[in-house]
């Protein structure tokens, strides 16, 4: 199998040298080029015809948001992972990256100690992410799910009605999350529990983009937040996000338990939370991501009597998240992205009507 060619675009002599030594060390890559600024890569593009870029945000002569609109006007496909910073700025400027078209993003390493440090935590963060987003390396992130044949036999089911909706995504969330929360509408009768895999800083300024275009209301969950139809609550970075049965009703809870599936906020702490506590009402999505997070949640969530959708391959930045699902026969559904807001619309119809029924005592 032929290796897979990154184009490194960072102003930073130090930077570029670490990113490369990391890729350098995986028998899978090697790095096609290194370029200073955006205008340099443009023009690296066709010289070096890259299958990953990754591009710095913060550089001199034409930064990354500048130059993510330029590289998608020749080349709509390449995979592009910015690289960003944990600062409000960093955040800001990555969710604009984001939808500019930008396929998924990292952090740059900070206060590690040792350039043996740095390499460490680029080539865990950075290198998935790369197999992740390559066609031709698909297999490096199949899913390896235990084989459910229950499940896997299950009949399509009549929905019942459905009480919390609760979502699941990873890389290529803010896009799909922006693509369903805008076409919600107002009265969508059951609230919404998400967790999106993202660091501390960047949830906040995602739940406020979401807010903005959704008619709902979307909040970065703060714990004891009581859940109300209306409302859309995002769990913080480095938080796991659950449930609990208050005397108002259901209302988050926020803990840091270790991470689960490399994961904090993990999905499946969250699907499982939902299980216990909403049982067969629940319904759950999981939306395009890498790795498996969320497939037990999800087991937990059938075993429950709720139901499950997940997110088609065609239609996914990464087919990891939904694909394990799916392969181990735990989707009721699997959808493209843009059928899926009409879809829960449509499952969450009997709630509606039940709410409507029993205003008027029918």
């Amino acid at each position: 199998m032929r290796k897979i060619r990154v184009l490194i675009v960072d102003d930073s002599t130090v930077v570029r040298r670490l990113v490369s030594d990391a890729l350098a060390s995986d028998p899978a890559l090697e790095v096609a080029g290194t370029a200073a600024n955006g205008k340099i890569a443009l023009d690296k593009l066709t010289q070096v015809n890259p299958d990953v870029v990754t591009l710095d945000i913060e550089m001199p002569e034409m930064d990354g948001l500048t130059t993510l609109p330029l590289l998608r006007k020749t080349h709509p496909k390449l995979p592009v992972i910015m690289f960003s910073t944990l600062t409000q700025k960093g955040a800001i400027d990555t969710l604009n990256a984001l939808s500019l078209g930008a396929s998924d993003y990292v952090t740059k390493p900070s206060n590690v100690g040792s350039v043996t440090a740095g390499i460490a935590a680029v080539k865990n963060d950075l290198i998935p992410k790369i197999k992740a987003l390559c066609p031709f390396a698909a297999s490096l992130d199949a899913p390896h799910a235990r084989p459910l044949p229950a499940f896997a036999r299950t009949a399509p089911r009549a929905a019942g009605k459905m009480s919390l909706l609760a979502i699941g995504v990873s890389t290529g969330g803010p896009n799909a999350l922006t693509e369903v929360f805008k076409r919600l509408p107002e009265t969508f009768p059951v609230p919404i529990v998400i967790v999106q895999h993202m660091p501390p800083v960047f949830t906040k300024y995602l739940a406020e983009r979401l807010d903005a275009v959704s008619p709902l209301h979307v909040y970065e969950a703060a714990g004891g937040e009581v859940l109300h139809a209306g409302g859309a609550w995002l769990a913080p970075g480095n938080f796991h996000l659950a449930l609990a049965r208050g005397a108002e009703g259901l209302v988050t809870r926020l803990h840091q338990a270790p991470p689960e599936n490399s994961c904090r906020p993990a999905v499946d702490v969250l699907f499982r939370s939902v299980a216990e506590l909403v049982g067969p009402e629940s319904l759950a999505v999981v939306l395009t991501g890498m790795g498996q997070d969320g497939l037990r949640g999800s087991e937990a969530i059938r075993h429950a009597g709720g139901r499950v959708l997940a997110q088609d391959q065609a239609s996914s930045v990464v087919w990891g998240m939904p694909g394990a699902v799916v392969n181990a026969g735990l989707a009721d559904q699997i959808l493209s992205l843009d059928r899926i807001p009409t879809e829960l619309v449509r499952l969450t119809r009997l709630t509606s009507i039940a709410a409507v029924c029993s205003a008027r005592k029918c």
